[in-house]
């Protein structure tokens, strides 16, 4: 009997929800590793002799190290291939994790805090490549969104438990709270031994019995390369070309809602006490505040994590881009304004960017093909990271130098840029499967002038 489904049309399995919790440990270390150091560093400091300008290299080590590994995962997962590379993150998180155990000094801290970083960064590329392409068509774009909850899973997880072996662990707990990360990374590689390598990435290399023996594996002895939708193979081609051949469009949107989505939820998430205490929010309204905000972005993600099919991948990031501006918009407005107003705007901010970070990692996998799929996530990643680190160190300036006020007047405009530029470029992929959606032939016409929000048509 003639078995004529997609890949991309069957129900999901046991296999791809065991895929999903396998790439999804990489957002949950992401989230672990940058907060872990912030809970450390009280004990760290005085134990090492930290001068400032050590203290703030070591807590930016990691994001420095995501700006590289971004890259580095991106180029080696698409010319060494996914299987191989899925293996790199979670043994430099083992080895250095236990490294900073023995540390003395900041230097081999700062040293040993990049390389993690360093393994962040190629995990985006790779366990995300890995997801897209075995996910059925409908299961797409949630799976990948749940990365971004899982990252604020690992956040949490780092808060709780670097506050109980800090408790608990004597003189010497903060080198137990450091190495803690290598037990995460243990966990990693062992659930990740098993995947098998990503057929679309064998056939992109020519590797078509490989292909087909992967294929029958994971979906049963019906399917077979007939069951995938036609791979072109570029192999010939270099990520420049590729970039030159269209898709430096679509590169230059990733990289541009990407960043205008991170700089204004990073600086909030990381000085939300000290921009509440601004706004004139001091003790139980600033520290509930502050958790009440956390968790609120965690909503938003799980919000936009369920309407990313049923609203449509450009309609969600439309939304997400004006509604969250315009609540920026309104905290510089309202900046004197009554306590109560001021937790409901950054509430709002909070919920309604959702949509725009789930999405992070959604685009980026949906509109590249297979030869260039992990490099332009690692592009992503890496620049993101940059306007993170630069949204962050200059928040506290711009508190004491021009105010609150226009601090978040600059916030909403970054947040507005983000959305003329998704109005103009975020195509519709939502109900493509994964190749038309790659596909350049049928870019987006022109937005009317309308004034709607409208859906992409194809």
């Amino acid at each position: 009997m003639s078995n004529n489904m997609s890949v991309e049309d069957v129900p999901i399995s046991r296999f791809h929800r065991l895929l999903t919790v396998r790439s999804g440990g990489g957002s949950f270390v992401d989230g672990y590793v940058l907060s872990i150091i912030g809970i450390a560093m009280t004990k760290v400091s005085p134990a090492l002799g930290l001068s400032p300008l050590w203290e703030g290299l070591i807590a930016a080590s990691a994001l420095i190290g995501i700006f590289f590994g971004g890259f580095m995962g991106g180029v080696l997962t698409d010319r060494l291939g996914r299987r191989m590379i899925y293996f790199v993150g979670p043994t430099l998180f083992i080895v250095c994790s236990l490294a900073q155990f023995w540390v003395q000094s900041g230097e081999t801290l700062f040293a040993l805090r990049f390389m993690t970083g360093v393994a962040v960064g190629i995990e985006y590329p790779v366990a995300t490549a890995f997801l897209v392409e075995f996910m059925p068509k409908k299961s797409r774009g949630p799976c990948l969104a749940t990365l971004t909850i899982l990252w604020f899973a690992g956040a949490a997880t780092a808060y709780l438990v670097g506050e109980a072996l800090l408790n608990f662990g004597g003189v010497e707990a903060w080198r137990y709270t450091l190495a803690s990360t290598a037990v995460i990374g243990a966990l990693l590689f062992i659930v990740r031994m098993g995947t098998p390598e990503s057929p679309r990435w064998l056939i992109s290399k020519g590797r078509h019995q490989e292909a087909e023996a992967v294929i029958r594996r994971v979906y049963g002895d019906r399917f077979s390369l007939k069951n995938l939708p036609p791979q072109p193979e570029n192999n010939h081609l270099s990520f420049g070309s590729l970039l030159h051949s269209g898709y430096g469009k679509r590169m230059a949107f990733v990289t541009i809602f990407w960043t205008c989505s991170v700089i204004p939820v990073f600086a909030v998430y990381a000085f939300a006490p000290k921009v509440l205490q601004a706004l004139h929010l001091s003790g139980d309204w600033a520290s509930y505040g502050s958790i009440a905000i956390t968790l609120l972005f965690v909503v938003g993600c799980m919000i936009g994590t369920r309407l990313v099919n049923s609203l449509g991948r450009r309609k969600l990031l439309l939304h997400s881009f004006l509604w969250s501006g315009l609540a920026l918009l309104l905290l510089g407005a309202l900046r004197d304004g009554p306590s109560m107003i001021i937790l409901l705007m950054f509430g709002a901010y909070a919920l309604f960017i959702g949509g725009a970070q789930v999405l992070q990692l959604v685009y980026p996998n949906e509109i590249f093909p297979t030869e260039i799929r992990a490099g332009a996530v690692g592009i992503g990643t890496s620049m993101s990271r940059i306007g993170a680190a630069v949204g962050t160190y200059l928040v506290p300036i711009s508190l004491q130098t021009i105010g609150i006020g226009s601090t978040m007047y600059i916030a909403a405009g970054i947040t507005f840029i983000g959305l003329i530029v998704s109005w103009f470029l975020a195509p519709e992929t939502a109900s493509r499967n994964l190749d038309d959606a790659a596909s350049l032939e049928e870019e987006r016409p022109a937005p009317s002038v309308s004034g709607k929000l409208s859906k992409h048509s194809h």
